[in-house]
């Protein structure tokens, strides 16, 4: 009898201890991380606090950066996880959409080494056009799918491990915009568009743009979404002094400072007494240089430490926390699980005009692939790279039988019409320095196939008009024609044994290629021209001269750089058979049948911050006189560098040289730096007449000392050049330097 009265009674505090959980249920605790740029690594160091004293989060709202941690949170990673992938990614990269060069095809390559100004401008409809950011977000938002991996998009962020919430701008109404479903990735960008810098986020017909102007702190939100007790960390910037106010950006920063903390100081007032408000103290770090995020993770974890009796006061038992976080894998195995399996549908939406052909040829994936975030990442990449769009994103849908990939790609908006532009300057410090500006107006998708019409002129010391009609022969624009004419002006500055000398002609070509690689092409066609050669003097003659004939190109181009390469090789190929007609003059055959030859070679690797470049230049010209107005030149940087540019021209030339460099700037002040290039080279070659023949014992050895830097405007060389007999050069250029 005794025994069944203890069991009667054990049975009866169960039921009461049950019936008072029912009734007195723990506490929601939801968690609002702020906006704050390279701040945010603080709210890491909260969330560890908050895992170290077994606190459970039913709730996570984010803005901003702060989107981005509690997105990350929400899947189910811990804050450990989220501190390594937050602080080895290259979050630098992200503020450039430049497409590495090496990366781009043969004719893009082409383009943006002769218009080296990355101006993004467009002309259609009777206006100039540019995008809506200074960046358009692609390399910010890969960067933000290599963090959340292969995660499909979600009918309700609901479904998270722990409930979720991004909060955005729209732009068009300013008005705060709670993202409940979708891409978490396009969630995080949207929330961290920063208005005028990156593009707007397109989420179901709203421009969405940074959650901070609207509501930097979303208390509201988590509250409205069943939070008890908030714990909120407010990282965002404070307002600037007067005395730190002294230039137009500092004014841009301090209107983003006041609209973020307004937004911010309404959401402080709806926190109870029970509530939690954090403020680390970052105040002195800055929001765009991502090397503070170590530190600013320490301060997170300083300001949850200080409030270690309250945070404490919201734990539960170790058993419950278990139970807690084995809740939260189980519902994150949910995707992560789905993550081998097979793509079993792959769906385009291409709002271009770019060939469903090439965007599925540089996709790469098929029907029964498994795909990882590295080979998504490389397809999407190599998209991006036919420089065509403003946007391409991958999202993913689960199915039951495997995984829908959904590709989009979105075609630039300042489009399809662009305006490139070019700037040289090369002077040496006492002769005449030589100055080009360049444009080109470029109209896009004339035809069926991607058409294009280029017209295209150079002024400055030369000048160059032309014209020219581009048209892929087929979809995947392997095959091409071209056909082309320009009105040119070659000069060639005086020296002792000549006077200055002018080459004005009209040229045409008419030809057939093939793209035979990404990195290369082959070309047959014919060429004529029309011109007058001039000495600038009263006693040289002048006379005209005429030309037709063949010629064949071949070019290989992998290089990453065309003036600092560190990876890659360049190649191409000309030869030429004309026939040339001259009017009557001493020397100078009528009518003669010539044969020309170019090679040119530049290559390059590198290890550590040690590269090493290779040049080879060679040319020939065989015909029936001693003379021809098709000629070579040498003189400049790295092509004979102790003469001026162009000093020496013939109709044989033999140039050879070897570079070696040494990125001092990175290994000064970081990789992050921008690259500040300490190089020499030695350098050999020479010019001969037409009826001279090429003899090694000419060669003229030259070399060269200098310092450059690479930049999105192009090279910045300084040097000092020198050859053999005492020549030697002082040599500055900006700009493209051939």
């Amino acid at each position: 009898m005794r025994y069944f009265s203890i069991i009667l009674l054990f049975l009866a505090s169960f039921y009461t201890a049950n019936l008072d959980a029912q009734q007195h249920p723990r506490p929601k605790i939801g968690v609002v991380l702020s906006g704050g740029g390279a701040k945010g690594a603080a709210h890491i160091g909260v969330l560890k606090v908050l895992e170290k004293n077994h606190v459970p989060v039913d709730y996570i709202v984010g803005t901003s950066i702060g989107a981005y941690v509690a997105g990350l949170y929400a899947l189910g990673y811990s804050a450990a996880q989220i501190e390594e992938i937050m602080l080895k990614l290259p979050w630098d990269d992200g503020y450039s959409d430049f497409i590495p060069r090496q990366s781009l095809a043969f004719e893009d390559k082409k383009l943006r080494d002769q218009y080296n100004l990355s101006f993004r401008l467009g002309y259609s409809d009777g206006e100039l056009k540019t995008p809506t950011g200074l960046l358009l977000g692609q390399s910010a938002g890969q960067l933000l799918q290599i963090s959340t991996d292969v995660v499909p998009k979600f009918t309700s962020f609901d479904d998270l491990a722990i409930p979720y919430r991004a909060i955005a701008s729209d732009i068009v109404t300013a008005k705060a915009v709670v993202i409940t479903k979708g891409s978490i990735t396009k969630a995080m960008r949207a929330s961290a568009a920063v208005p005028g810098v990156v593009d707007p986020v397109n989420i179901d017909g709203q421009l969405l743009v940074d959650g901070g102007i609207a509501n930097n702190m979303p208390v509201d939100v988590v509250k409205a979404m069943g939070a008890d007790i908030v714990i909120a960390v407010d990282i965002g910037s404070p307002l600037l002094g007067k005395e730190d106010i002294n230039s137009a950006i500092d004014v841009i920063s301090q209107l983003s400072n006041i609209l973020t903390n307004t937004t911010t100081l309404l959401q402080k007032e709806q926190l109870s007494e029970q509530d939690i408000l954090l403020r680390p103290a970052i105040d002195d770090l800055s929001t765009t240089d991502f090397a503070i995020m170590p530190q600013a993770l320490i301060l997170g974890e300083q300001a949850a430490l200080s409030a270690q009796d309250r945070i404490a006061k919201l734990a539960i038992s170790p058993q419950d926390y278990d139970n807690y976080q084995q809740e939260k894998s189980n519902k994150s195995q949910v995707w992560f699980a789905n993550f081998a399996n097979p793509i079993v549908a792959i769906t385009y939406q291409n709002n271009s005009t770019v060939s469903q052909t090439i965007i599925q040829e540089k996709l790469a994936i098929a029907i029964g692939d498994v795909v990882s975030i590295e080979t998504l990442n490389a397809a999407v990449t190599r998209i991006y790279a036919l420089n065509q769009f403003e946007h391409v994103d991958a999202e993913f849908i689960d199915l039951p039988q495997g995984r829908h990939l959904t590709v989009t790609t979105q075609q630039k908006s300042w489009g399809p019409n662009f305006l490139h532009f070019g700037f040289s300057l090369q002077s040496d410090f006492s002769s005449k320095s030589i100055v080009a500006v360049d444009m080109a107006y470029i109209q896009h998708d004339l035809t069926a196939n991607g058409g294009e019409w280029r017209n295209e002129a150079k002024l400055g010391w030369e000048s160059m008009f032309a014209s020219e009609f581009y048209q892929p022969l087929a979809k995947n624009q392997r095959y091409f024609s071209s056909a082309r004419i320009e009105f040119a002006q070659d000069k060639w500055e005086p020296t002792q044994t000549r006077p200055e000398l002018v080459n004005e002609y009209f040229q045409a070509n008419l030809g057939l290629g093939v793209n035979y690689t990404d990195n290369g092409a082959v070309e047959f066609g014919f060429i004529g021209e029309d011109g007058r050669l001039s000495f600038k003097d009263e006693i040289s003659a002048s006379f005209d001269y005429r030309s037709v004939g063949a010629y064949l190109s071949f070019d290989y181009d992998s290089l990453d750089s065309m003036h600092f390469p560190t990876q890659g090789n360049k190649l191409s190929l000309n030869v030429y058979l004309r026939k040339e007609n001259y009017d009557e003059v001493t020397g100078i055959a009528p009518k003669d049948d010539s044969f020309e030859v170019q090679f040119d070679w530049r290559g390059a690797f590198s290890f550590r911050h040690h590269a090493f470049a290779g040049i080879v230049s060679f040319s020939s010209l065989d015909n029936d006189s001693d003379f021809s107005v098709h000629v070579s030149e040498l003189g400049g940087f790295l092509n004979l560098s102790g003469y001026q540019q162009d000093a020496l021209i013939g109709a044989h030339k033999a140039f050879a040289a070897i570079v070696y460099q040494y990125d001092l700037g990175r290994e000064l002040f970081g990789q992050t730096s921008l690259p500040l290039y300490l190089g020499t080279s030695i350098e050999a070659g020479n010019v001969w007449a037409v009826n001279d023949s090429i003899k090694l014992d000419d060669l003229i050895p030259s070399g060269s000392v200098y310092l450059g830097t690479d930049t999105s405007f192009g090279p910045a060389v300084l040097g000092i050049g020198f050859a053999s007999g005492g020549n030697s050069t002082a040599f500055i250029s900006l700009g493209k330097s051939f």
